[in-house]
């Protein structure tokens, strides 16, 4: 088996969807696939109802407060850490290498490939082991599901990534968001599903956040991500069951995939890593079906699949 310490550290950047690149040399259109090639949440949330003002004012002070506030709550965030909502937990990727002087970033891979290209992209050096003046850690890791322990923290600056997180809430490393130098982002768009409304958040030490507060500008956070963001964090319900729903599906998934020879490797609940004899012709094989996978530069074998929505299962089954 593969082992993932033998991947390749500088593994070109790439990321799943892409289904324009898909249509192109597979036909169909949009409504034809089935895209399992995120991490996303195929049931999101049920947005529910917006207001006018929430596509036609500024966003104001007390939307953002509760913002905030529903996110201190669901997330047990620290009453000493700082909470930033921004567009995306993307954006504050990009941003936060400007957090101290270039210097030396640890991030070991593979993993989410954003985190290093923002840190070169500003004039850092990565790299896999040694001392380092920043530390990376996607927790859990995107794509092999590796979960981290606070001890795993030792750099000055450390980024705790937690987009995939709230699946295993109680592996979060949450409570290390009011120690110096500490930066937790979480995503909105992967647990709840709404990847297209731009909602992410950083906590972390007051003055890092400010300083983060400070590149992105006001009015980061639009109208309609405040409202459905502070509906869907106080729904702690609809949290439970999609949590139980989605593990039962992930256990769907890896029996019907290792079922035809594959491996797993690892994984959230939100997707699955799987290791196979030849990736680029298993998603050759599944897009003439039109379903979407995700295969990966640094490794022939690895094929990463996304859970299906309730109608795609007899899709992927009758494709495989």
């Amino acid at each position: 088996m593969q082992r993932l310490t033998d991947l390749n550290p500088r593994a070109q950047r790439d990321h799943g969807g892409g289904l324009a690149s898909a249509m192109a040399q597979y036909g169909g259109d949009r409504t034809d696939w089935l895209d399992l090639s995120t991490g996303i949440n195929p049931l999101p949330y049920p947005v529910g109802q917006l207001v006018p003002s929430d596509w036609t004012a500024l966003p104001d002070h007390d939307a953002f407060e509760a913002l905030t506030a529903a996110a201190r709550a669901f997330w047990e965030v620290p009453k000493s850490a700082s909470i930033l909502p921004a567009p995306g937990a993307s954006a504050v990727i990009a941003r936060l290498p400007a957090l101290a002087t270039p210097g030396r970033v640890r991030i070991t891979t593979p993993t989410y490939n954003e985190h290093a290209a923002a840190f070169r992209s500003q004039g850092w050096d990565v790299t896999e082991d040694g001392a380092a003046d920043a530390r990376v850690i996607v927790h859990p890791n995107n794509p092999d599901g590796r979960l981290w322990q606070a001890s795993d923290v030792d750099a000055v600056l450390t980024v705790i990534d937690e987009s995939f997180c709230d699946v295993t809430p109680e592996a979060s490393l949450i409570h290390l968001a009011e120690k110096p130098g500490m930066i937790v982002l979480k995503s909105f768009g992967k647990f709840w599903g709404l990847a297209g409304l731009r909602l992410g958040f950083a906590i972390g030490q007051p003055d890092l956040v400010a300083r983060l507060n400070d590149l992105t500008g006001p009015w980061a956070v639009s109208g309609p991500a405040l409202r459905i963001g502070t509906r869907a964090l106080q729904d702690t319900g609809w949290a439970d069951m999609t949590r139980a729903r989605l593990a039962q599906d992930a256990e769907r998934l890896d029996a019907l995939i290792t079922s035809r020879g594959a491996q797993l490797v690892g994984g959230t609940d939100l997707f699955r890593l799987y290791q196979v004899d030849r990736a680029a012709d298993w998603q050759d094989r599944l897009a003439r079906s039109h379903i979407w996978s995700r295969i990966f530069p640094y490794s022939e074998t690895f094929l990463r699949l996304g859970l299906p929505p309730s109608d795609g299962w007899s899709r992927l089954k009758a494709a495989l």
